[in-house]
């Protein structure tokens, strides 16, 4: 899977959502202009030690994105979609798209892609979900349609046994 965050701004968040792609298996695609310097102490801090062992690739913007990835199959996720992000299926090399924490991704792009532009159904009155959590919330559906591939590792307990 591929998680594509579009000029991301606030630094936890990518930080956060780099530590989820690590324990996924997930390629992280930055675009930017960022909101933040991307070796940022609060970046780091949020993803841990795990920001040296993730799959991370920059842009410079959205034209080098598509560019350096013309045959990617692309969902948008946006408050204005018409399809709930589980209404579709995703393919495990799918690429998912989450717009900057002020203003998501631009209509520009959206009205391009109306089949593909996805939502998290919430309340009227609530503008959008922490964008960390929602990325987490589409990842962790496509991971489950694709049967959570490489993922299967049980659990084990640290002191007793199951």
């Amino acid at each position: 899977m591929n998680i594509v965050l579009l000029e991301p701004e606030i630094p936890f968040n990518t930080g956060a959502i780099g530590r989820t792609c690590v324990a996924t298996g997930t390629t992280l695609h930055l675009i930017e202009p960022f909101g933040f310097i991307l070796n940022d102490k609060s970046v780091k801090r949020a993803g841990m030690d795990y920001w040296d062992k993730l799959d991370v690739r920059r842009y410079i913007n959205y034209a080098d994105f598509l560019e350096k990835n013309p045959n990617a199959h692309i969902y948008f996720a946006t408050t204005k979609a018409r399809h709930v992000y589980t209404e579709v299926e995703y393919s495990d090399n799918d690429y998912i798209m989450f717009g900057k924490e002020s203003a998501g991704i631009p209509e520009e792009i959206l009205v391009e892609h109306p089949d593909e532009c996805i939502r998290i159904p919430m309340l009227p009155e609530i503008r959008s979900l922490n964008l960390s959590n929602s990325v987490n919330i589409v990842l962790y559906e496509a991971l489950r349609q694709n049967g959570f591939k490489g993922l299967e590792e049980k659990g084990e307990l640290h002191r007793l046994h199951w």
